[in-house]
């Protein structure tokens, strides 16, 4: 399969030659060391954004702020991702992929170990903008930097792997590095994370393959991408997603003591970690074939989660079997809407997933403080309106994803061009025939 006139190529093996360029004429297959490589890098970037949550009253005390203040260093972080995606992304396109990497993971380096030295406050919120841009840049770049190593019919494997970092560093870095901030203090948190981000620029420098960047030209530009109407449904099917998600996510401990769930938060967290985890992987087998149902299922079973906790609230393995429906529908979210967008352009795909990713990003804030909403005008009964309002998105967003089945398809291919003709009359066209 040629990109640029070009075929990149991952040897099978995961023996990728010193970080050399890939090739032409050289097969392309699927190397599960390179994409856990690449899995790494995301899972330190959700973990460079998270890790003070874990540790806010420590920091509260080291750094003698409030809370509210320590919170906001999370936030400002996501901000910072969401602004800056989209330009640096396009500014940036034409940089080796390799190359732009390295510099990212010196970023968050640098940002996570003069966070843990520093005692000024200011400082370390620059070195959170700093972090955010790198992830800013990082989330939409890794993801089309995967699939520029294997045929398209292997894109959504590769995004899948690559991002099931998210996941486990949500379900399992986190909890992890939570410990050793609480037992060794939080500095040394921030500082074991640099270090792990080190040694996995230097495992990245020596192994993965170097990829050239594209030219941005107005064909392949943020505005020439949020013009097609099958990228608007993704982003509005991402919107309705994450606000169904993260606004009931964000309070979850309030929707434990709400139910009155047996086990607690720790209980909860864990079964919901299970669940995703074991959607990551069933997703990797199926998102490229089937990526249409998988999106409506896994819809379908966040509502269904969230129609559990109405309906039976704390009930003993009821309300157990509605944490792990959600961790099952949570797990493959950025990873869907990710393949969506990549099956949509065949240039640039750095820039469409940049757009999905700032309005994920967007999406997080938005649904955070629609949910602070309800609860500042009824506590009580606020958490409860936080779960209609998921299940709202629920519903609204399995209703659109059914019904888009030309946007939401297997194929890579532009159906524009050949309006009327079936898939399978498509994929005969001659022009349209991999290389052989």
């Amino acid at each position: 399969m040629s990109i640029n006139g070009e075929v990149r190529s991952v040897a099978g093996d995961g023996q990728v030659g010193r970080g050399a360029a890939a090739q032409p004429g050289e097969r392309q297959q699927f190397s599960w060391f390179v994409f856990g490589l690449m899995a790494s890098v995301t899972f330190v970037g959700i973990l460079s954004e998270l890790v003070p949550s874990g540790v806010l009253p420590q920091m509260t005390a080291g750094l003698g702020v409030s809370e509210t203040r320590v919170g906001f260093l999370v936030g400002v972080y996501a901000l910072a991702s969401a602004i800056f995606a989209i330009p640096l992304v396009s500014a940036t396109l034409a940089v080796n992929r390799k190359t732009l990497l390295m510099a990212l993971l010196a970023g968050f380096a640098a940002s996570n170990f003069v966070v843990a030295i520093s005692s000024s406050y200011v400082v370390i919120v620059a070195c959170r903008v700093l972090g955010g841009i790198c992830a800013g840049v990082m989330w939409p770049m890794i993801a089309a930097y995967g699939t520029r190593l294997v045929p398209e019919n292997m894109h959504g494997k590769a995004i899948t792997v690559i991002m099931s970092g998210n996941t486990l560093g949500i379900s399992i870095g986190l909890p992890v590095m939570t410990t050793v901030g609480i037992r060794l203090g939080w500095r040394a948190e921030f500082v074991v994370l640099g270090l792990i981000i080190l040694a996995i620029a230097v495992l990245s420098f020596v192994y993965l393959p170097s990829v050239e960047g594209e030219k941005l030209g107005t064909s392949n530009s943020p505005l020439a991408v949020v013009k097609k109407l099958s990228i608007l449904i993704i982003l509005l099917l991402t919107f309705l997603s994450v606000a169904a998600h993260y606004g009931i996510y964000t309070y979850i401990t309030l929707l434990v003591e709400m139910i009155g769930f047996a086990g607690g938060i720790g209980l909860a967290l864990l079964i919901f970690g299970i669940g995703s985890v074991i959607s990551v992987v069933v997703s990797a087998k199926y998102i490229d074939a089937h990526l249409r149902p998988l999106i409506v299922l896994m819809l379908s079973i966040g509502g269904i989660s969230m129609a559990m906790f109405l309906a039976f609230r704390g009930t003993p393995v009821i309300s157990h079997t509605a944490f792990f429906l959600w961790g099952l529908a949570f797990g493959p979210l950025v990873t869907m809407y990710q393949t969506a967008v990549s099956k949509q352009v065949e240039e640039a795909k750095d820039v469409a997933t940049s757009v999905q990713s700032s309005v994920f990003n967007l999406s997080i804030m938005i649904a955070t403080w629609a949910g602070g909403l309800l609860l500042g005008r009824s506590p009580r009964s606020g958490v409860k309106g936080i779960v209609y309002m998921s299940l709202a998105c629920f519903a609204v967003a399995t209703v659109f994803a059914f019904f888009a089945k030309r946007t939401l398809r297997s194929s890579g291919v532009s159906f524009s061009r050949y309006e009327g003709e079936s898939h399978e009359e498509v994929h005969k066209r001659p022009d349209l025939s991999p290389a052989r």
